[in-house]
């Protein structure tokens, strides 16, 4: 009999991490197909809440939140680039012509249009919505904080633009986002990915999939 499973991972548009953690997974749970069947459902962490809707410069804005030299950040960014391309997800430009600058944004409002798929079209779909955020921002390049991007990059994925703009008006959806937020810091997540299986079994960071394969399968034999 194959085991379900929910997995709620909190994560941020703006996390390298959070993709490379997820493309893992999907590995995992491809291995383990007919084994464990599992719904992913994305919560809200916004790794820069108070940043400005102008954003920032990538590389100044982590120098200043990090203290990290310019070699630290090369080191650490083409380290990033090797575990995202060999999860799949490689980050780099794919537009035409010379890449616009790698920007910082705020992710409130990605989070707000986030679950309004989550609630209106379910997981499958809330899933769909979050890796082509992932794409707008780090292969695009492109200001995910702005209401007409993330409209268009939902529409794109097969939502209605008009409703979705709705969405991201709407005060019930953000105080929802806010309530996420609030429980994930409850729950002492202080970095992003943290991958909540079944409300019980924390798995935290970006992981090899072989780790996630062997934690999936704990939590079954366990019963969590």
């Amino acid at each position: 009999m194959t085991a379900k499973l929910t997995i709620d991972i909190w994560s941020d548009v703006m996390c390298p991490w959070c993709v490379i953690g997820y493309k893992n997974l999907e590995k995992a749970l491809g291995e383990l197909h007919g084994e464990i069947d599992a719904e992913v459902r994305w919560m809200p962490f916004e790794l820069n809440p108070n940043i400005s809707m102008q954003g920032e410069e990538q590389g100044a804005h982590i120098a200043k939140k990090y203290g990290r030299s310019p070699e630290q950040m090369s080191q650490v960014r083409e380290q990033i680039r090797t575990l995202a391309e060999q999860a799949g997800f490689p980050l780099d430009w794919q537009g035409e012509g010379d890449p616009p600058s790698q920007m910082m944004w705020n992710t409130r409002a990605a989070h707000v249009l986030l679950r309004w798929a989550l609630e209106t079209q379910g997981a499958e779909a809330q899933t769909r919505l979050k890796l082509a955020l992932f794409k707008a921002h780090f292969q695009q390049r492109r200001n995910v904080s702005d209401p007409d991007v993330l409209a268009e990059v939902a529409e794109q994925e097969g939502f209605d633009r008009e409703a979705a703009l709705a969405a991201l008006a709407d005060d019930r959806l953000a105080g929802v986002v806010a309530w996420e937020e609030d429980r994930g810091h409850e729950m002492n997540i202080t970095g992003v990915p943290a991958m909540i299986v079944n409300d019980r079994l924390m798995i935290p960071g970006a992981q090899p999939p072989e780790t996630y394969v062997n934690a999936l399968r704990h939590a079954v034999t366990k019963g969590l």
